[in-house]
C-alpha cells in the first residue's frame, strides 16, 4: 500500500492531494519512530496540521505542497487570528507553530523547498504559568488509601491508586512514567531506585522512598490478577493496563474528600515533589535530574514558586511586613 493510501486510511479528514498526504504520513512516522516523540505530542502536531490545512482549504481550495511553499506571512497570521477568535491560548498557538515548522522542515529535507513564511511569523507571547503545589499535609494525605476508605471500591483498587499517587508525589513521576513501569521493575522494599522512561524515550533512575516502596508492595499483596513480569505493574479491574483516566478520577475523588481546589491534579503532585524538595534545600540541578527536565530553565520555575510561598508567609506573619511594603514613618 503506498504511503498516500496509508495516510488516507489513518486520517481521512486531512485535506490535500496525494503528495501532501504522503508527506504528512512520512512526517508522522519520522516524529514517532526516528525522533521518538511522545504519542500525545505527535497527535497534537497532527491535529494542528489538519486544522491549518482545513483553514487553507476553506479559503482557497485543496492545499498542495507547492501552495505551502508559496505561503505568505499573512496566510499564517490569518490562521492564527482565526484560532485566537476561537479562544485558543497563546501556549496552544505556540505549539501549533512548532508543529507547522516541524512539518516544513520535513518538506525541506525531502527536497520540496523552504516554507519561508514560517520564519517571518513571530512566536505568540506566552506568560509562563507557575505550578501550584499542594501543602505537604494534603500531598501526603492523597497517597494514603484510607483517605478514600469510605468509597465502595475494592481494597486492592484503593491500594493500587495509592501506590500510583505515591510515585507521583514521592518520586516526582509523570503519570505516563508510573504507568509505564513493568511488574519486574516494581519499586518494592529493598530497592532504593526505579528506572523510568520519560519524554522522548529518555531513561533516568529515580530514588524511591521506603514509604513509596511499601505502598507498591501493599498493592502487589492485594492485587488479584497475576502480573506478567514483562507487562504493566499497574492494572485495571479486568487485568489490562491501567488507564491514565482512572488515575485522574482517583485524584479528583481525593480532591473532593480533602476539600482541595481543582488545581490539585496528578501533575500538581509532581510539582509538589519538586517544590517541597526545594523548600528543604534541595539542589536545583539534582531536582532537574530527578524530574527528567531537558532544560534547567524549566526546573527554575520552582524557585519562583518557593519565593512566592515564602513572601506570602512573610507578609502574613511578620509584624512589620505591612509597613515594609509601603512607606514607613520616620
Amino acid at each position: 500500500m503506498p504511503p498516500s493510501a496509508r495516510q488516507a486510511v489513518a486520517d481521512p479528514l486531512l485535506p490535500g492531494d496525494a503528495a501532501l498526504r504522503a508527506a504528512a504520513e512520512g512526517w508522522r512516522r519520522a516524529l514517532a519512530q526516528e525522533r521518538r516523540m511522545a504519542a500525545n505530542t505527535v497527535e497534537a502536531y497532527e491535529r494542528d496540521l489538519r486544522q491549518f490545512l482545513t483553514h487553507l482549504d476553506a479559503r482557497s481550495g485543496p492545499p498542495t505542497i507547492a501552495r505551502l511553499i508559496a505561503l505568505k506571512p499573512r496566510d499564517l497570521r490569518a490562521f492564527m487570528a482565526a484560532r485566537r477568535a476561537e479562544d485558543i491560548s497563546g501556549r496552544s498557538l505556540m505549539r501549533m507553530l512548532a508543529g507547522l515548522r516541524s512539518f516544513a522542515r520535513h518538506l525541506e529535507r525531502e527536497g520540496h523547498g523552504s516554507v519561508a513564511a514560517l520564519g517571518a511569523v513571530r512566536q505568540p507571547k506566552v506568560e509562563r504559568r507557575l505550578p501550584r503545589p499542594l501543602p505537604v499535609s494534603a500531598a501526603v494525605a492523597m497517597t494514603l488509601p484510607e483517605t478514600r476508605a469510605d468509597e465502595s471500591r475494592e481494597p486492592w483498587v484503593l491500594a493500587r491508586d495509592a501506590a500510583v499517587i505515591a510515585l507521583l508525589y514521592g518520586s516526582g513521576l509523570r503519570i505516563s512514567e508510573a504507568l509505564g513501569l513493568t511488574a519486574r521493575d516494581a519499586p518494592v522494599p529493598g530497592r532504593d531506585a526505579v528506572r523510568v522512561t520519560g519524554k522522548g524515550g529518555k531513561v533516568r533512575d529515580v530514588p524511591v522512598l521506603p514509604a513509596v516502596a511499601q505502598a507498591v508492595a501493599d498493592y502487589l499483596a492485594l492485587c488479584p490478577h497475576p502480573l506478567d513480569p514483562q507487562g504493566p505493574l499497574f492494572v485495571g479491574v479486568k487485568g489490562g493496563p491501567l488507564s491514565p483516566r482512572i488515575v485522574q478520577y482517583a485524584v479528583a475523588s481525593l480532591r473532593g474528600a480533602l476539600g482541595l481546589p481543582d488545581s490539585a491534579t496528578p501533575h500538581a503532585l509532581r510539582h509538589s515533589f519538586a517544590t517541597h524538595l526545594l523548600a528543604r534545600q534541595g539542589e536545583l540541578r539534582a531536582i532537574q535530574e530527578l524530574l527528567g527536565h531537558a532544560s534547567l530553565s524549566t526546573t527554575q520555575l520552582y524557585t519562583k514558586v518557593d519565593a512566592a510561598r515564602l513572601m506570602s508567609a512573610f507578609e502574613a506573619a511578620h509584624p512589620r511586613a505591612g509597613r515594609l511594603a509601603g512607606t514607613t514613618n520616620p
